[in-house]
Parts: C-alpha cells; sequence; structure tokens
C-alpha cells in the first residue's frame, strides 16, 4: 500500500493502475508521480507524460492536469529504486545541513539553504536538499518540500514531515498566510518611491532545457513589494522583496525589469556590477530569504529569521569601506 493512494500495489517493473485517493484530489499528475516514482529523474517523468505513456481513465493529459478523487492512473513501467535504497550524498553534505536546521517540531523543518544547493535532484543532479533529508529523517517517511528556492538562493527553506502539515501550508500559500521575505543586493541607485513591480511572468525552455523567465504580457500575474535596506552610494542598493505571488525566478526578473539587476546573477544579471562585486570577494547570487512568518495548524504563528552567510556579510563590509 502505498500512502495516500488506494487499490495500488508496490512499484514493480511492470505498468501499474493506481486509484487518486480522496486527500489527494487537486494535486497535478506531475507532482503525484514525482511523489508516486520516488527517485525516479524528473526529465523522465515529464518524457513519459509528454508520450502520452501515462494515462488517466484511459486517456491523455498535460502535466498540469490536476487529479480526481477515484482517478485512475495508469503508470508505465519506470525503474524505481526500491525505499531502502541509500541515496548518494557526502556525508559532508548531511552534515552541513543538519547544522542549518533552525527549526524542527513534528510536522516541520525549516533550514537556512547555503547557496549553491539544489533543493531537489533532477537536470544532472542525482540529489538535492530533499533527497539528503530523507537520508537524515530516515524514520520521517513523508518528507516533501513545501516549497523552492532557486538552487543559487540561500535561506529558510521549509519541508514537511507530515502529508498534513503539506497540506495545511500549501493552503496557507494560495491563501497569503505565509509572509517570505528576500534580502537582495541590486545595481544602482533603487529610488525610495518604487514600492512595488507588477509585471507578468512568462516561462519558456531553451533548447539546453535551460530555463528563462521574462516580462511578457501573456505570462501569468505577478506582484514584488520592495523597500530598501541600505544604499551603497550610487553603486548598488540593499533591498527587501516580499513576493506576494510566487512564480519561478520572480524577485530576479522583476528586480531587472525595475533597472536594478541582482549582483551574482548570471542569468538575469549585468556582467560588470557582477564581476565588481565578485572582485570584493562576492561571489554568489545575492539574494537571500532571511525572514518567514508562517501559520501553524495549532493557531499559533512561527516567524523566523536567517542570518547571510560569511562572504555576502565580508562583500558588504567592503562595500561600506569602499571609497
Amino acid at each position: 500500500m502505498i500512502c495516500g493512494m488506494t487499490n495500488s500495489t508496490p512499484p514493480t517493473p511492470g505498468v501499474q493502475l493506481v486509484e487518486v485517493a480522496p486527500e489527494l484530489a487537486g494535486q497535478r499528475i506531475d507532482n503525484f508521480l514525482i511523489t508516486y516514482l520516488k527517485g525516479v529523474p524528473k526529465t523522465l517523468i515529464y518524457r513519459i507524460l509528454r508520450k502520452g505513456e501515462v494515462r488517466v481513465n484511459k486517456g491523455r493529459i498535460k502535466p498540469e492536469y490536476k487529479l480526481q478523487a477515484g482517478d485512475i492512473v495508469r503508470v508505465p513501467p519506470v525503474r524505481v529504486p526500491e525505499r531502502d535504497e541509500p541515496v548518494p550524498v557526502a556525508q559532508a553534505l548531511l552534515q552541513r545541513l543538519e547544522a542549518a536546521i533552525i527549526h524542527e517540531d513534528k510536522g516541520l523543518i525549516v533550514l537556512n539553504k547555503p547557496a549553491g544547493i539544489a533543493v531537489h535532484g533532477g537536470s544532472g543532479l542525482s540529489f538535492g536538499v530533499i533527497e539528503a533529508f530523507r537520508q537524515l529523517r530516515p524514520d520521517a517517511k513523508e518528507l516533501e518540500l513545501v516549497h523552492r528556492l532557486d538552487r543559487d538562493t540561500s535561506g529558510l527553506l521549509m519541508i514537511a514531515k507530515k502529508r498534513s502539515m503539506l497540506r495545511h501550508l500549501h493552503e496557507q500559500l494560495r491563501g497569503d498566510g505565509v509572509d517570505k521575505r528576500y534580502m537582495a543586493l541590486v545595481r544602482g541607485n533603487w529610488p525610495t518611491s518604487q514600492k512595488q513591480v507588477r509585471a507578468p511572468l512568462l516561462k519558456s525552455n531553451l533548447r539546453s532545457g535551460e530555463r528563462m523567465v521574462e516580462v511578457n504580457d501573456e505570462g501569468k500575474e505577478a506582484l514584488t513589494l520592495f523597500k530598501v535596506l541600505r544604499r551603497f552610494g550610487d553603486f548598488a542598493t540593499m533591498v527587501e522583496a516580499r513576493p506576494i505571488t510566487g512564480r519561478t525566478h520572480q524577485i530576479r526578473v522583476h528586480a531587472l525589469h525595475a533597472g536594478h539587476s541582482i549582483a551574482g546573477d548570471s542569468k538575469y544579471g549585468d556582467e560588470d556590477f557582477t564581476k565588481e562585486i565578485r572582485d570584493l570577494g562576492g561571489k554568489r547570487l545575492f539574494l537571500h530569504a532571511y525572514a518567514l512568518t508562517v501559520p501553524l495548524p495549532d493557531g499559533s504563528k512561527l516567524e523566523l529569521t536567517a542570518p547571510v552567510d560569511d562572504m555576502w556579510a565580508s562583500t558588504v563590509e567592503r562595500l561600506l569601506s569602499a571609497p
């Protein structure tokens, strides 16, 4: 029996027919398969969806199809690692992530994710934060990412230890219950009057498979609130960014759209500005999820902040002392 699904059998090399349990109604088929086929690369999951090998009620569906209770999902044969098969995560990284935990209770882990570590495996990576935590917490059988951070973004990341907590937090995220705030070091002198950027964002995949996002009227509505935290002359500004919507690369693209790209952003940044920050020792993307307020199921509020890393802090010190 697979948790959260009914009338299912353990993964085998053959075709499987899985009935969707009521508590999974509304979940997208791609996310359902990512959970059900643990360990299978996302690229393979999207390939079998694209080819029509996955059927729901005997019909072809798109990756964004939302499941209904009682749907019968045809899962084609793919290689699924045994549940007990170890994830090849280096011990040093496991220790680093364990040390990054800033809150843990029976239902939730929140860590200060270091920059440069992906939140999950895929796209050529055999593992990420979630795979590492499944190794660190083998007794927590329902560990799932609540949301995502870009690989090069650091800061507060939530991992649910129970499906009930995952559902609760997803409801809060959809209903604006979660307050997430980021710090970003941007090019130039950000005007105090620029308090928000509202610009629709459209995702596209390049031929290389790389995902890019642009401001486009055909995209999804996106809103980010900005506030100046500190100025470094006309050269750079530290801003707080509060994304009201949760689009891919939203803060990075909205900062670029405002004319103030983020330091160290290899996709949407300014090469000259990034080089000047690198020369000060800042060899990273300067985007950090530093504050989080989230309502918990018992009615209390969890309020957390996460410090920046040493590289960020020392770069800012050099900026302050620069002529």
